[in-house]
Protein backbone atom coordinates (compact mmCIF):
# COMPACT_ATOMS: atom_id res chain seq x y z
CA UNK A 1 0.00 0.00 0.00
CA UNK A 2 1.38 3.08 -0.70
CA UNK A 3 1.25 5.53 1.92
CA UNK A 4 0.33 8.74 0.40
CA UNK A 5 -3.02 10.14 1.30
CA UNK A 6 -3.12 11.62 -2.83
CA UNK A 7 -1.57 12.01 -6.15
CA UNK A 8 -0.18 15.22 -5.26
CA UNK A 9 0.92 14.51 -2.21
CA UNK A 10 3.09 11.70 -3.75
CA UNK A 11 4.35 14.21 -6.67
CA UNK A 12 5.80 16.12 -3.55
CA UNK A 13 7.73 13.74 -1.87
CA UNK A 14 8.83 12.84 -5.45
CA UNK A 15 9.96 15.86 -5.56
CA UNK A 16 8.97 15.37 -9.23
CA UNK A 17 5.75 14.76 -11.22
CA UNK A 18 4.60 11.27 -11.77
CA UNK A 19 5.82 9.81 -15.27
CA UNK A 20 2.60 7.84 -16.83
CA UNK A 21 4.04 4.44 -15.71
CA UNK A 22 3.98 5.79 -12.16
CA UNK A 23 0.86 7.71 -12.06
CA UNK A 24 -0.77 4.12 -13.33
CA UNK A 25 0.77 2.34 -10.97
CA UNK A 26 -0.11 4.89 -8.40
CA UNK A 27 -3.88 4.06 -9.04
CA UNK A 28 -3.77 0.35 -9.28
CA UNK A 29 -2.13 -0.16 -5.97
CA UNK A 30 -2.10 3.01 -3.62
CA UNK A 31 -4.98 1.35 -1.36
CA UNK A 32 -4.34 -2.24 -2.37
CA UNK A 33 -2.47 -4.25 0.74
CA UNK A 34 1.15 -5.78 0.03
CA UNK A 35 0.03 -8.90 0.47
CA UNK A 36 -2.22 -8.88 -2.37
CA UNK A 37 0.15 -7.04 -4.40
CA UNK A 38 2.88 -10.08 -3.53
CA UNK A 39 -0.05 -12.73 -4.58
CA UNK A 40 -0.22 -11.26 -8.21
CA UNK A 41 2.88 -12.90 -8.92
CA UNK A 42 1.30 -16.54 -8.72
CA UNK A 43 -1.92 -14.90 -10.89
CA UNK A 44 0.28 -13.68 -13.17
CA UNK A 45 2.25 -16.91 -14.16
CA UNK A 46 -0.60 -19.29 -14.23
CA UNK A 47 -2.06 -16.99 -16.94
CA UNK A 48 0.86 -17.21 -18.67
CA UNK A 49 1.25 -20.83 -18.23
CA UNK A 50 -2.03 -21.33 -18.95
CA UNK A 51 -1.89 -19.05 -22.84
CA UNK A 52 1.62 -19.52 -23.92
CA UNK A 53 2.11 -23.02 -24.82
CA UNK A 54 -1.64 -22.63 -26.88
CA UNK A 55 -0.57 -21.05 -29.89
CA UNK A 56 2.39 -24.19 -31.00
CA UNK A 57 -0.45 -26.72 -29.35
CA UNK A 58 -3.06 -25.31 -31.92
CA UNK A 59 -0.89 -25.26 -35.00
CA UNK A 60 0.60 -29.09 -34.25
CA UNK A 61 -3.21 -30.49 -34.33
CA UNK A 62 -4.74 -27.68 -36.88
CA UNK A 63 -2.18 -26.85 -39.32
CA UNK A 64 0.77 -29.16 -38.86
CA UNK A 65 2.38 -28.04 -42.05
CA UNK A 66 3.13 -24.94 -40.97
CA UNK A 67 5.31 -26.07 -37.63
CA UNK A 68 5.85 -29.81 -38.16
CA UNK A 69 9.15 -28.75 -40.42
CA UNK A 70 10.67 -27.40 -36.98
CA UNK A 71 9.62 -30.15 -34.26
CA UNK A 72 12.72 -31.45 -32.53
CA UNK A 73 11.44 -34.67 -32.11
CA UNK A 74 8.81 -35.03 -35.05
CA UNK A 75 8.11 -38.94 -34.68
CA UNK A 76 6.51 -38.42 -31.68
CA UNK A 77 3.02 -36.30 -31.92
CA UNK A 78 1.62 -35.77 -28.30
CA UNK A 79 -2.62 -36.15 -28.53
CA UNK A 80 -4.30 -33.07 -27.07
CA UNK A 81 -5.74 -35.54 -24.42
CA UNK A 82 -1.73 -36.33 -23.12
CA UNK A 83 -1.40 -32.40 -23.11
CA UNK A 84 -4.30 -31.65 -21.31
CA UNK A 85 -3.81 -33.89 -18.76
CA UNK A 86 -0.45 -32.51 -18.29
CA UNK A 87 -2.09 -29.16 -18.34
CA UNK A 88 -4.49 -29.79 -15.29
CA UNK A 89 -2.06 -31.74 -13.17
CA UNK A 90 0.90 -29.00 -13.43
CA UNK A 91 -2.30 -26.12 -12.67
CA UNK A 92 -3.36 -28.05 -9.33
CA UNK A 93 0.03 -26.65 -8.32
CA UNK A 94 -1.18 -22.64 -8.52
CA UNK A 95 -4.13 -22.43 -6.22
CA UNK A 96 -1.52 -23.72 -2.89
CA UNK A 97 1.20 -21.36 -4.34
CA UNK A 98 -0.98 -18.79 -3.42
CA UNK A 99 -1.97 -20.07 0.25
CA UNK A 100 1.54 -20.74 0.70
CA UNK A 101 2.29 -16.79 -0.35
CA UNK A 102 -0.83 -15.69 1.80
CA UNK A 103 0.84 -17.66 5.13
CA UNK A 104 4.12 -17.08 4.37
CA UNK A 105 4.14 -13.07 3.61
CA UNK A 106 5.72 -11.45 6.63
CA UNK A 107 8.53 -13.58 6.37
CA UNK A 108 9.40 -13.36 3.03
CA UNK A 109 8.63 -9.76 2.68
CA UNK A 110 11.51 -9.62 5.46
CA UNK A 111 13.69 -11.89 3.45
CA UNK A 112 12.92 -10.20 0.11
CA UNK A 113 12.68 -6.84 1.30
CA UNK A 114 10.74 -5.71 -2.13
CA UNK A 115 9.67 -2.50 -2.54
CA UNK A 116 6.06 -1.91 -3.70
CA UNK A 117 5.96 1.98 -3.83
CA UNK A 118 7.09 4.70 -5.41
CA UNK A 119 9.44 5.93 -7.66
CA UNK A 120 9.16 3.15 -10.08
CA UNK A 121 12.62 1.65 -10.63
CA UNK A 122 14.69 2.79 -13.69
CA UNK A 123 15.25 0.63 -17.44
CA UNK A 124 18.92 0.40 -16.62
CA UNK A 125 17.63 -0.40 -12.84
CA UNK A 126 16.19 -3.18 -14.05
CA UNK A 127 17.79 -4.67 -17.12
CA UNK A 128 20.41 -4.84 -14.68
CA UNK A 129 18.87 -6.85 -12.16
CA UNK A 130 17.61 -9.18 -14.63
CA UNK A 131 20.88 -9.91 -16.09
CA UNK A 132 22.02 -10.71 -12.08
CA UNK A 133 19.03 -12.92 -11.26
CA UNK A 134 19.49 -14.92 -14.51
CA UNK A 135 23.02 -15.61 -13.50
CA UNK A 136 22.21 -16.79 -10.29
CA UNK A 137 18.89 -18.82 -11.40
CA UNK A 138 21.02 -20.68 -13.93
CA UNK A 139 24.15 -21.52 -11.45
CA UNK A 140 21.68 -22.71 -8.69
CA UNK A 141 19.24 -24.90 -10.71
CA UNK A 142 22.37 -26.24 -13.06
CA UNK A 143 23.57 -27.96 -9.34
CA UNK A 144 19.97 -28.79 -8.53
CA UNK A 145 19.43 -30.27 -11.88
CA UNK A 146 22.63 -32.35 -11.38
CA UNK A 147 21.46 -33.62 -7.92
CA UNK A 148 18.21 -34.93 -9.24
CA UNK A 149 19.73 -36.91 -11.99
CA UNK A 150 21.97 -38.96 -9.07
CA UNK A 151 19.97 -42.01 -8.71
CA UNK A 152 17.82 -41.13 -5.93
CA UNK A 153 16.99 -38.08 -6.96
CA UNK A 154 15.71 -39.04 -10.22
CA UNK A 155 13.84 -42.52 -9.12
CA UNK A 156 12.13 -40.89 -6.18
CA UNK A 157 11.19 -36.84 -8.12
CA UNK A 158 13.11 -36.13 -11.11
CA UNK A 159 11.40 -39.06 -13.05
CA UNK A 160 8.10 -37.44 -13.11
CA UNK A 161 9.11 -34.60 -15.09
CA UNK A 162 10.65 -36.74 -17.65
CA UNK A 163 7.61 -38.87 -18.24
CA UNK A 164 7.76 -36.64 -21.54
CA UNK A 165 10.61 -37.80 -23.21
CA UNK A 166 9.52 -35.17 -26.03
CA UNK A 167 8.36 -32.20 -24.10
CA UNK A 168 5.48 -29.52 -24.68
CA UNK A 169 5.33 -26.49 -23.43
CA UNK A 170 2.90 -27.46 -20.19
CA UNK A 171 5.52 -30.16 -19.28
CA UNK A 172 7.89 -27.26 -17.89
CA UNK A 173 6.02 -27.28 -14.46
CA UNK A 174 4.57 -30.58 -14.47
CA UNK A 175 7.41 -32.38 -11.67
CA UNK A 176 6.97 -33.60 -8.39
CA UNK A 177 6.17 -31.10 -5.81
CA UNK A 178 9.56 -31.73 -4.41
CA UNK A 179 10.78 -30.66 -7.20
CA UNK A 180 8.72 -27.63 -7.83
CA UNK A 181 9.91 -26.24 -4.56
CA UNK A 182 13.70 -27.02 -4.95
CA UNK A 183 13.44 -25.09 -8.42
CA UNK A 184 11.80 -22.00 -6.92
CA UNK A 185 14.63 -21.27 -4.51
CA UNK A 186 17.37 -20.19 -7.06
CA UNK A 187 14.55 -18.47 -8.80
CA UNK A 188 14.22 -16.36 -5.70
CA UNK A 189 17.87 -16.28 -4.76
CA UNK A 190 18.36 -13.42 -6.87
CA UNK A 191 16.31 -11.12 -5.89
CA UNK A 192 16.81 -11.75 -2.09
CA UNK A 193 20.06 -11.31 -3.01
CA UNK A 194 19.32 -7.14 -4.77
CA UNK A 195 16.21 -6.59 -3.92
CA UNK A 196 13.89 -5.22 -6.59
CA UNK A 197 10.54 -3.45 -6.85
CA UNK A 198 7.31 -5.85 -7.09
CA UNK A 199 6.98 -4.64 -10.78
CA UNK A 200 10.67 -6.28 -11.70
CA UNK A 201 9.72 -9.34 -9.71
CA UNK A 202 6.95 -9.63 -11.59
CA UNK A 203 8.54 -9.45 -15.04
CA UNK A 204 11.66 -11.49 -13.87
CA UNK A 205 8.90 -14.81 -12.87
CA UNK A 206 7.17 -14.02 -15.96
CA UNK A 207 10.38 -13.95 -18.37
CA UNK A 208 11.57 -17.22 -16.36
CA UNK A 209 8.63 -18.69 -17.15
CA UNK A 210 8.09 -18.23 -20.71
CA UNK A 211 11.73 -19.41 -21.36
CA UNK A 212 10.79 -22.44 -19.71
CA UNK A 213 7.53 -23.00 -21.70
CA UNK A 214 9.75 -22.42 -24.90
CA UNK A 215 12.95 -25.07 -23.96
CA UNK A 216 10.17 -27.45 -23.38
CA UNK A 217 8.00 -26.53 -26.62
CA UNK A 218 9.68 -29.22 -28.44
CA UNK A 219 10.21 -26.51 -31.76
CA UNK A 220 13.02 -24.70 -32.47
CA UNK A 221 12.24 -21.76 -35.38
CA UNK A 222 15.79 -20.41 -36.11
CA UNK A 223 14.55 -17.21 -37.26
CA UNK A 224 13.32 -16.02 -34.06
CA UNK A 225 15.44 -18.17 -31.80
CA UNK A 226 17.17 -15.93 -29.04
CA UNK A 227 20.57 -17.64 -29.64
CA UNK A 228 21.39 -15.64 -32.33
CA UNK A 229 21.06 -12.66 -29.51
CA UNK A 230 21.77 -13.86 -26.08
CA UNK A 231 25.63 -15.31 -25.44
CA UNK A 232 25.60 -18.67 -24.10
CA UNK A 233 21.75 -19.03 -24.69
CA UNK A 234 20.74 -23.21 -24.86
CA UNK A 235 17.14 -23.00 -26.26
CA UNK A 236 14.88 -25.20 -27.06
CA UNK A 237 17.20 -27.65 -29.36
CA UNK A 238 19.64 -27.61 -26.20
CA UNK A 239 17.07 -28.70 -23.34
CA UNK A 240 15.13 -31.41 -26.43
CA UNK A 241 17.86 -33.33 -26.09
CA UNK A 242 18.26 -33.39 -22.39
CA UNK A 243 14.65 -34.89 -22.00
CA UNK A 244 15.10 -37.47 -25.73
CA UNK A 245 18.38 -38.93 -23.35
CA UNK A 246 15.95 -39.03 -20.37
CA UNK A 247 17.26 -40.89 -17.15
CA UNK A 248 20.15 -41.97 -19.02
CA UNK A 249 21.42 -38.24 -19.37
CA UNK A 250 24.26 -36.90 -17.46
CA UNK A 251 23.97 -33.94 -20.26
CA UNK A 252 22.68 -30.83 -20.50
CA UNK A 253 21.56 -29.88 -16.92
CA UNK A 254 21.82 -26.29 -17.20
CA UNK A 255 17.96 -24.11 -17.74
CA UNK A 256 19.25 -21.58 -19.80
CA UNK A 257 22.80 -20.58 -20.90
CA UNK A 258 25.16 -23.09 -21.44
CA UNK A 259 28.40 -22.31 -19.56
CA UNK A 260 27.97 -24.37 -16.66
CA UNK A 261 27.26 -27.17 -18.80
CA UNK A 262 30.60 -26.31 -20.52
CA UNK A 263 32.92 -25.54 -17.51
CA UNK A 264 31.89 -28.84 -15.93
CA UNK A 265 32.41 -30.90 -19.05
CA UNK A 266 28.59 -32.11 -18.68
CA UNK A 267 28.36 -31.11 -22.47
CA UNK A 268 29.80 -33.78 -23.98
CA UNK A 269 26.59 -36.34 -24.53
CA UNK A 270 24.82 -33.50 -26.70
CA UNK A 271 27.99 -32.17 -28.48
CA UNK A 272 28.34 -36.28 -29.29
CA UNK A 273 25.52 -36.01 -30.76
CA UNK A 274 25.14 -32.84 -32.52
CA UNK A 275 28.13 -34.09 -34.75
CA UNK A 276 26.71 -37.36 -35.35
CA UNK A 277 23.68 -35.75 -36.41
CA UNK A 278 25.81 -33.67 -38.47
CA UNK A 279 27.72 -36.68 -40.34
CA UNK A 280 24.26 -38.39 -41.31
CA UNK A 281 22.94 -35.25 -42.44
CA UNK A 282 26.17 -34.78 -44.61
CA UNK A 283 25.76 -38.79 -45.75
CA UNK A 284 22.06 -38.12 -46.83
CA UNK A 285 23.30 -34.66 -48.66
CA UNK A 286 25.96 -36.96 -50.21
CA UNK A 287 23.90 -39.71 -51.19
CA UNK A 288 21.26 -37.34 -52.73
CA UNK A 289 23.66 -35.56 -54.81
CA UNK A 290 25.03 -39.20 -56.31
CA UNK A 291 21.59 -39.97 -56.80
CA UNK A 292 21.36 -36.75 -58.90
CA UNK A 293 24.53 -37.48 -60.55
CA UNK A 294 23.64 -40.75 -61.71
CA UNK A 295 19.60 -39.96 -62.88
CA UNK A 296 21.06 -37.23 -64.98
CA UNK A 297 23.52 -39.90 -66.76
CA UNK A 298 21.00 -42.51 -66.99
CA UNK A 299 18.96 -39.24 -68.83
CA UNK A 300 21.93 -38.65 -71.19
CA UNK A 301 22.60 -42.01 -72.16
CA UNK A 302 18.21 -42.65 -72.66
CA UNK A 303 18.97 -39.26 -75.21
CA UNK A 304 22.15 -40.57 -77.15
Amino acid sequence: MIPYGSAAEAEAVLGRGMTWAEAAWYQYSAAMPDRWLHCHTTFILFVIYTITPLPLLFLEQFAPAVVLPYKLQPQVLLPPAASLRCYLEAACVFPLAVGIQLVSYPAVAKIMRTRMGLPLPSAKEVVAQLVVYSLVEDYLSYWIHRLLHTRWGYEKIHRIHHEFTAPTGFAMSYSHWAENLALSIPALAGPAIVPCHITTQWLWFSIRLIEGINIHSGYHFPFISPSKLIPFYGGAEYHDYHHYAGGRSQSNFAPLFTYCDYIYRTDKGYRYHKAKQAKLNNLEENNVEKGGSINALLDTGKKN
